[in-house]
């Protein structure tokens, strides 16, 4: 069976879905014979590569809040973040242009390190003084996942290396419905948006794998990220 997962190294609820959905695959029965393949989704497809500021001032003009109001927001998510086990930092993190990582990811995926490239990049970004919008992190991300540096720097360099396969993935994502991230599909059979609690995780896979349900049916209700950089917080 194969879950695809649509993600972006900016979205807080993709790093703490990813942890529960890997805490609902270890409770099910057949997670020997699940394939996992991430999927790239810009939250903020048109903003500019370079164009970087910081998140708190971001969340305080996107949702009209105070600065102070826009800490507290963080400190939501970093509790629910620590709850999984995860380190996350509420000051000193940059919000920007996450093509170049989707670009990069697609090049690990193809050397068999993806998901090496992308828990180096969800720690580096969320707890870690680490910016991922700066190319030389980038690269030092992509060696330590196991790249090749030359490799690593060429793609980079060459702004149309897998920019159709990020584009494709973002296609395939509007196609089945997916509105905000994470998102989450098992087998084509069924479909589960947002950090749902790890059991729902588990109970997925389970009905996926009996083949109860034909097409993707988006679950709501847990929180996610929308286009635009939006996180909701509940």
């Amino acid at each position: 069976m194969r879950v695809e997962i649509w993600s972006d190294i900016a979205c807080p609820w993709c790093y703490i879905g990813k942890a529960r959905f890997e805490k609902g695959l270890a409770g099910f029965a057949h997670r020997d014979e699940v394939e996992v393949v991430y999927r790239s989704f810009e939250l903020d497809p048109h903003r500019a590569k370079g164009d970087t500021g910081p998140v708190v001032e971001m969340l305080a003009k996107k949702y009209g809040r105070t600065l102070d109001e826009a800490r507290g927001m963080e400190e939501h998510v970093a509790r629910s973040a620590r709850a999984e086990g995860l380190d996350y930092r509420t000051e000193g993190r940059d919000h920007g242009s996450t093509f170049d990582i989707h670009r990069l990811l697609h090049l690990a995926a193809a050397r068999g390190r993806q998901e090496a490239l992308l828990d180096l990049a969800y720690r580096a970004n969320f707890a870690e003084e680490r910016s991922v919008f700066d190319a030389e992190v980038l690269i030092a991300l992509a060696v330590e996942a196991g790249l090749d540096e030359a490799e690593a720097r060429e793609v980079l360099a060459d702004e149309g290396a897998y920019a159709d396969a990020v584009r494709a993935d973002e296609r395939e994502a509007a196609e089945l419905g997916a509105n905000a991230v994470p998102f989450f599909v098992f087998d084509r059979r069924y479909g589960i948006s947002g950090g749902q609690p790890a059991e729902v995780f588990t109970q997925a896979l389970e009905q996926a794998w009996q083949g109860r349900v034909a097409v993707p049916a988006p679950a709501a209700g847990a929180e996610a990220c929308e286009p635009d950089g939006a996180c909701a917080v509940q």
